[in-house]
């Protein structure tokens, strides 16, 4: 791999496309996978200790990168960017024997003496499309997932965080075997050029209207896809819940990375009798959690900004907190929002910012028909003590995945498949389910040329199609 001295691009120039065509560049990693190198374990565990190497010895650049794109402190880089590839690569790399090894399969009485098995073979060339919230992670994530399955990669970063995306393009290529791995810079247009040459599969992360235009691109070549979407995300708070736990656990993830950040608790149900007692605790939280930061937090760009500024500017709920903003610094104060109007945008669009609707409810029912009269959420959050209510709130409301008693956490657990369901998104991956998104499963099944009874073979006489009923 990339010794130490290798040479490092300058990361401050502008990303540009790379010379060679799309069809091209397809072209020449097939030939890569085509030529069995990708298939080999080795070959595999090398590409996962390059990005490894790369998220080791690159810290301090990807910190950089990410103060530049999204305003991060460096542990706040480490922790959202660079800790959670780091932990899908030791992963991949510590059960990738066993993830690879083919599986045995039963076989039913009339098909015996036969030995069926499960084998995984890599797709073949697969198409990664990066955000700009997390850069980094859910670049590299599907990339762990797609390398450990024996693929070929095509990395294209989001332009929207351009001094990542410049990091990505120009030093990451070094630590992994050019011959399977590429970046490509550029905007939505270079991503429709490239899903027209053709891919193997392609994975997307990012919001729901432009996973449209990427399925519909795939779609001409009939590219399978994986789309990591988003969608409103609620969180259930019932009255008998500890509301001091509830504030910091809401307020740690929604926080986060400036609510920029898809499975954040996007709005709060509370039951009306604790609305005001949660509210207040959320102030605070809020308050205590932001006491060292100056001014508000930083969003991506001004027209995200602009986008958060007019949903606050037409809400017609209770401002409790926060709502300052700045134009020229683009920051927006952390604001909660008590019971804004059903139909406006705070609460028909996902906000992917630092502002909390809180609604009261009259009963858990009631919070259920709400969620279920909106697009499918990509997380959902129930806060009780109940935990039979919360089992039949998690078995009532579809999501892409849920927790109870906190936010997020299942995406930190590899065990557990990380996806969306309708407009939150299709496939999953994280641990073995992600080597299994990006492998084919090929089915076989290995019989002996004896015995081979005539009866199986036509003609069919009366006698043996009795007994093929009656065997089959």
């Amino acid at each position: 791999m990339t010794p130490e001295t290798a040479h490092i691009a300058d990361t401050t120039a502008p990303v540009t496309r790379l010379a060679e065509s799309p069809d091209s560049l397809v072209a020449r990693l097939r030939g890569t996978v085509r030529s069995g190198r990708t298939r080999d374990a080795a070959w595999r565990r090398s590409q996962l200790q390059g990005l490894l190497a790369f998220l080791r010895e690159r810290e301090s650049e990807i910190a950089e990168a990410l103060a530049a794109d999204l305003g991060r402190s460096p542990f706040e880089a480490w922790f959202g960017d660079v800790a959670p590839p780091t932990g899908d690569a030791e992963l991949a790399l510590k059960h990738l024997a066993r993830w690879m090894r083919p599986r045995r399969r039963p076989v039913p009485l009339t098909q015996r003496p036969v030995r069926a098995r499960v084998q995984y073979e890599p797709l073949g060339v697969v198409l990664v499309i990066g955000p700009w919230n997390y850069p980094v992670n859910l670049s590299l994530g599907p990339m762990v997932a797609a390398l450990a399955a024996g693929n070929a990669v095509v990395l294209k970063p989001s332009e929207v965080a351009p001094a990542t995306s410049r990091l990505l393009a120009t030093v990451l290529p070094a630590y992994l075997d050019p011959d399977a791995v590429a970046v490509v810079g550029g905007d939505g247009v270079v991503t429709q050029e490239l899903l027209a040459a053709g891919f193997d599969h392609a994975f997307f992360t990012g919001g729901t209207e432009i996973g449209r235009r990427i399925m519909a691109g795939a779609a001409a070549t009939l590219t399978p896809v994986t789309l990591e979407l988003g969608g409103k995300s609620p969180a259930i708070v019932t009255a008998d819940s500890d509301l001091d736990v509830v504030a910091r656990r809401i307020s740690w993830v929604k926080l986060m990375n400036s609510g920029q950040t898809c499975i954040a608790p996007d709005y709060v149900l509370v039951e009306r009798r604790a609305q005001d007692a949660l509210v207040e605790r959320l102030r605070a939280t809020f308050a205590e959690f932001t006491a060292e930061e100056t001014g508000g937090k930083r969003i991506v760009n001004a027209r995200q900004f602009e986008r958060l500024g007019a949903a606050l500017d037409a809400t017609r709920g209770t401002v409790a907190i926060g709502g300052g903003r700045d134009a020229a610094a683009l920051t927006l104060e952390p604001t909660i929002v008590v019971d804004p109007a059903p139909d406006e945008p705070l609460m028909t669009e996902e906000i992917f910012g630092p502002i909390l609707p809180v609604v009261g409810i009259d009963s858990v029912e009631a919070a259920i028909a709400l969620v279920n009269d909106r697009p499918t959420p990509l997380g959902l959050y129930v806060f009780t003590r109940d935990a039979a209510l919360a089992d039949r709130v998690v078995a009532a409301i579809p999501a892409g995945g849920a927790v109870v008693n906190h936010c997020a956490i299942h995406y930190l657990i590899p065990s557990l498949p990380f996806g969306g369901v309708g407009a939150s998104g299709m496939g999953a991956y994280h641990g073995e389910w992600g080597f299994q998104a990006m492998s084919h499963r090929k089915a076989v099944a290995l019989k002996r040329q004896w015995p081979d009874p005539s009866l199986v073979y036509p003609p069919y006489g009366p006698r043996a199609q009795a007994l093929m009923r009656r065997l089959f």
